[in-house]
């Protein structure tokens, strides 16, 4: 990265990039961090507010990434940081029962029909790592399905061809992981009904669950088609097999109940993160009563964490969770210049969401750029396609197709710009309820400067 690019300063990014090569595999904690896939060193971060973020070498920048998801309400919000700053004079962890747990368990409960009973861990990796060893144990079976690109953390049995990170630096597996581990993970393709049922077709009696993202978000956004979810849920319920749905990602971005709600379609175990958390680490999973009550100490299947429950974690999610509800929805309104301030924050983030994407279509499509856009409310991906007609991402295979150096050369125009994307074409981006409509204007503009750089190179 140059020192100095459009009048942004990089250099004490580059200098702790340095110091952190020596004692930090990468210089990151976790690789996507590492902007390894767009040709760059990573932009370390000193503050955020609201829909901004500010570097240590004082460049500021609108956020798109907003911690990957859980930042729904904006960085810092004042009521969520009020909140933990409150908790925080009480006591961090206590290793004991707090009334919090039960207060968010009862309110997720309260948005989610499916869940009425939860388990709290720490990540959502952790999420769905007991999610698995449940449905095994109360089935009784060996075998897990997953669709290709769909990430549920760093789950050893899942890390195959897995999207997120494992995508973005080319490895869809990872060493370290022993056959016999992914044995019994069956692969099919998303939005691929058929595959689906060749596989329940052939190995029915030996599937525990079939696990899938109802929305995927991790290598990009790609909805489901229609009816493709409810297929799944038949195959399940027909073969004896549980329905797992990671919406560590979804649940309670795209809907208060989550994508099940949207799609209406109702999984036995759901795995949460993110957004329950407001920005604090969690995860948790959960179910109907008659699951559940298999899990230590209610049953056999046995799971623990020290943290688990995080006081914490529980009152920053409540507090993001209630905003959701109620008390954030007036205030975004107004600062998106929504004729209506009485809406909900849901149809506030769809506006922006929409205005966005309809920004950078037109921008991509006046610079002559092959793209193509795909959202859910607040999440959206541009997939630099390479060709002109070409149609909407449904897979896997479609994104892998994509042109990561034009994405490349996009996500540098925008940093330049003072716009913070995912390093990745393979991740989504969040909107939060701080963002703006101009900041969503001020992003187009940037974007079609970006537009440019793209359409020029490849020119050349």
């Amino acid at each position: 990265m140059a020192k100095i690019k459009n009048g942004r300063r990089y250099g004490k990014s580059e200098r702790l990039h340095q110091q952190a090569l020596a004692v930090m595999p990468g210089g990151v904690s976790s690789p996507v961090r590492s902007f390894k896939s767009v040709g760059l060193s990573p932009v370390f971060i000193k503050s955020g507010q609201g829909a901004y973020l500010t570097d240590v070498d004082g460049n500021t920048y609108i956020d798109y990434v907003m911690s990957y998801g859980p930042l729904i309400a904006g960085h810092a919000h004042p009521a969520v940081r009020a909140a933990v700053a409150k908790q925080i004079s009480r006591g961090s962890s206590f290793g004991c029962c707090s009334e919090l747990e039960i207060t968010l368990a009862t309110f997720i409960a309260g948005a989610m029909p499916g869940v009425p009973m939860v388990r709290f861990v720490n990540s959502g990796t952790e999420a769905v790592t007991s999610a698995l060893r449940l449905a095994r144990g109360a089935t009784g079976r060996p075998m897990i399905v997953k669709c290709a690109g769909c990430y549920h953390g760093h789950v050893d049995a899942l890390l195959v061809q897995a999207g997120s990170g494992a995508t973005t630096h080319g490895q869809p597996s990872s060493p370290g992981i022993p056959d016999a581990v992914i044995n019994n993970t069956l692969l099919v393709p998303f939005n691929d009904a058929a595959a689906a049922e060749a596989v329940f077709s052939q190995h029915g009696g030996q599937i525990a669950a079939m696990i899938v993202e109802p929305i995927l978000g991790n290598i990009g956004v790609v909805p489901p088609e229609v009816g493709y979810l409810a297929r799944l849920r038949e195959l399940c319920s027909r073969h004896g097999a549980l329905l797992i749905f990671d919406e560590v990602m979804t649940g309670f971005r795209v809907a208060m109940g989550g994508a099940q709600q949207l799609q209406q379609v109702q999984p036995d175990i759901t795995c949460l993160g993110k957004i329950i958390g407001g920005g604090l680490p969690v995860g948790a999973y959960g179910g109907r009563a008659e699951l559940m009550n298999q899990i230590s100490p209610a049953g056999p299947v046995y799971q623990a964490g020290t943290l688990s429950g995080n006081p914490l974690a529980m009152i920053a999610g409540l507090t993001t969770l209630r905003l959701l509800q109620s008390g954030a929805a007036a205030d975004a309104a107004n600062a998106a210049g929504a004729a209506d301030a009485s809406q909900d924050a849901y149809s506030v983030l769809e506006v922006l969401g929409s205005r966005l994407e309809q920004g950078l279509q037109k921008a991509a499509a006046k610079a002559e750029v092959p793209l193509v856009v795909q959202r859910c409310g607040s999440m959206i991906t541009p997939f630099f396609t390479g060709q002109s007609g070409k149609g909407s991402i449904k897979n896997y295979a479609d994104a892998l197709a994509c042109d990561t150096q034009a994405y490349a050369r996009f996500f540098k125009a925008m940093l330049d710009g003072g716009v913070m994307l995912p390093p990745s074409q393979f991740e989504a981006w969040f909107i939060s309820l701080a963002h703006s409509e101009a900041d969503i204007e001020k992003t187009v503009e940037v974007a079609a400067g970006a537009f440019n750089a793209v359409k020029q190179a490849s020119q050349t």
